[in-house]
């Protein structure tokens, strides 16, 4: 009976039910399309169907439209390289290498379904180019690219139509839920900022929230294709991002203040926690909030550490409890819902581009001495290894482990090639119809299907055997039964991949380390930036790209170049703060804007792009602790407020005490 239950068909869920049906009748009836209209690889049709078989309608939308727009571009791509260089097989492959190196590099600077098009408008004139490097009719050249374009298309459409049949969540309800959660959890990582201790799980918790919410970044793109209604509110949508992000960077500040301020009140942990406590709750109204921290007020006007947290207490209440009202009106709003929200930008990002730079030379480099091998000896098979080749350098440039995604696909590549000797030769060879093949094909499809969602741990293995699978069996009309074929073509694809991981082991991408300056560099190139009169970002701008930048190394195993990564960006992110609330705050006393002036310059000389200057440091931290001190005792109530500002940019810039120093690079 346990066995029984173990089984994966015995286990599943309704929603695993309807997504593996889904995918399993969309890639047989991709296939029987294709059969039916004739084209000479029908697999084709079956992988373009399992590609795009996401669990969301936004999904599979963003995904066929890269697809789509990948394919025709590849196609175009090949048409004009292979037609120019027929009969000369070292040019051609010269112009796709280079083709292809491009893709790679310009794949490196988008994201979603933008660089997923750049990925299939390169491997894409792999698949249609290199077979054809011994024909000299163009004829064929033509015939072959139409027949894969509309391959992928007949593939999509199965997809997109299984969709509409058995639809699974809503794109947008996954979006709503994951914003209350990540409302609800920025409550959680504020009571673990506020812990007097500093550990490695504080660190890795705010990386993960930090993550977490570029993630719904994702969604929101998702939503967006897949509903009028989230279409119309993207503004607002992309104003709750920012928001959040707001909220990290305020709690990021108020741990810098309460580090950095000895005489706290002895019941401000007991009034924090209660305040938690009631933003959780759905109706909270922001006076409710206001009885609750009102013991947190400061009693004194010359304390300036109380009257900055106190300051920043109340901003981040106010972000918190507006979230909440903006939320349940998105939940409730109708079609046509229409509000005055503040502008918002979409979430900046970076490309580190001499990491791009450095993946499309690996490219390049690669197919040009595989190509050339394959010249050189004229291996039948070689069309077959250059196109595996080329999937694998494409697909992989941009993988947090490159190693460990080509091991994977080798170990797949190799456990397909043995089931497909056993279908195509065991099986194929006994049966003349399609549809006594699809018998077998479907439950097959489905279950493994079933084994993606149920064991996560090899859903990267289970996923690549159900793309890769149409390939290997290859189901060609009519059907082709040569042992000798398929072994070669089998151990080209494998040494393909093989010759790609050789590759990225010589020309390695760069290191942690290395990554992490680089970095650190255009950070501060960019705070440089904020620092003049007319910056090129905006806050929310430069806020979102600071964080882009701490996540690009979020999967790092370097503890110490993740840490100052954060560090950096954290505190950069406050100066920032500091800064525009600076340029906001105004004053008709003339001394006061000399002041406000001073600060800002000599933030200017203690940071520069090559990093900090030490000795200023120590000079520049003196000279604000004492403007502070100064403003403090002043009799004028803004004077006052200057001090609290400035306190805060005394608690941002003390922990760079411990940074290198300028010019100091990673080992």
């Amino acid at each position: 009976m346990r066995f029984l239950r173990a089984l994966p068909w015995v286990k599943a869920t309704r929603p695993q039910w309807r997504y593996a049906l889904r995918n399993g009748i969309a890639m047989c009836l991709a296939l029987s399309i294709a059969y039916c209209l004739n084209f000479d690889e029908p697999y084709w049709a079956m992988t373009s169907a399992a590609v795009v078989s996401f669990p969301t309608v936004g999904g599979v939308i963003s995904k066929s439209l890269g697809r789509i727009a990948g394919s025709l571009l590849g196609a175009c791509a090949a048409l004009i390289i292979a037609g120019h260089t027929l009969g000369d097989p070292w040019l051609m492959l010269f112009c796709l290498s280079a083709w292809l190196g491009i893709c790679t590099w310009a794949c490196a600077h988008f994201n979603n379904n933008v660089a997923y098009a750049f990925q299939l408008a390169g491997y894409t004139a792999a698949i249609i180019a290199f077979p054809v490097v011994n024909i000299s009719e163009t004829t064929q050249l033509w015939e072959m690219a139409q027949s894969r374009v509309c391959e992928v298309i007949v593939g999509i459409l199965c997809g997109g139509t299984m969709m509409m049949i058995l639809p699974s969540t809503s794109d947008g309800t996954a979006l709503l839920t994951a914003l209350k959660n990540m409302h609800a959890r920025l409550l959680e990582h504020a009571t673990l900022l506020l812990e007097p201790e500093t550990s490695d799980a504080i660190r890795t918790a705010h990386e993960n929230v930090i993550g977490q919410i570029l993630t719904l970044n994702l969604l929101r793109i998702q939503a967006f294709w897949s509903h009028y209604r989230f279409r119309q509110q993207n503004p607002l949508l992309n104003y709750l991002l920012h928001q959040q992000l707001r909220m990290i960077s305020v709690l990021s500040g108020l741990r810098r203040l309460t580090l950095n301020w000895p005489d706290a009140p002895p019941q401000t942990r007991q009034v924090m926690e209660t305040l938690f406590s009631a933003l959780a709750q759905p109706k909270i109204d922001f006076y409710t909030v206001a009885r609750i921290i009102a013991p947190l007020a400061p009693a004194s006007e010359q304390d300036y550490r109380h009257r900055a947290f106190w300051q920043r207490l109340v901003y981040f209440c106010r972000l918190h409890v507006a979230g909440s009202r903006w939320i349940a009106r998105l939940e409730a709003a109708s079609f046509n819902a229409s509000w005055p929200i503040p502008h918002a930008p979409a979430l900046a990002r970076h490309t580190d581009n001499a990491e791009a730079l450095w993946a499309g030379l690996r490219t390049f480099s690669t197919l040009i001495l595989l190509g050339a091998w394959c010249i050189s000896s004229q291996w039948d098979a070689g069309p077959a290894a250059l196109t595996m080749a080329a999937i694998a350098s494409v697909l992989y440039s941009v993988s947090a482990s490159p190693f460990n995604s080509l091991s994977l696909l080798m170990r797949t590549l190799g456990l397909l090639s043995l089931f497909s000797f056993a279908v195509k030769f065991g099986l194929m060879v006994q049966i003349s119809e399609l549809w006594q093949f699809l018998l077998f094909l479907f439950p097959l499809l489905t279950t493994l299907q079933l084994l993606k969602l149920q064991m996560p741990r090899l859903a990267g293995l289970w996923g690549q055997l159900i793309v890769f699978m149409g390939s290997f069996i290859a189901i060609t009309n009519p059907p082709v039964y040569d042992f000798a074929d398929f072994l070669n073509d089998n151990l080209a694809k494998l040494i393909g991949v093989a010759l790609t991981w050789l590759a990225f082991a010589v020309l390695r991408p760069g290191s942690d380390a290395r990554k992490s300056h680089r970095h650190i560099r255009a950070l501060r190139r960019r705070f440089v930036d904020q620092l003049s009169a007319h910056p090129a970002r905006s806050e929310n701008e430069f806020e979102s790209l600071v964080y882009h930048h701490v996540s690009q190394l979020s999967h790092s195993k370097d503890a110490t170049s993740r840490r100052w990564l954060l560090r950096w960006g954290v505190v950069l992110l406050n100066c920032s703060h500091v800064v525009w609330q600076l340029r906001e705050w105004e004053t008709r006393a003339d001394p006061l804007a000399q002041v406000r002036d001073r600060c800002i310059g000599l933030l200017r000389n203690v940071m520069s792009e090559r990093g900090v200057q030490h000795q200023r440091l120590g000079a520049t931290l003196e000279e604000l602790q004492h403007i502070c001190d100064a403003l403090a005792v002043h009799h004028q109530p803004a004077a006052r407020e200057l001090a609290a500002i400035v306190w805060r940019l005394w608690c941002a810039l003390q922990q760079l005490e411990l940074a290198p120093a300028a010019e100091v690079k990673p080992t």
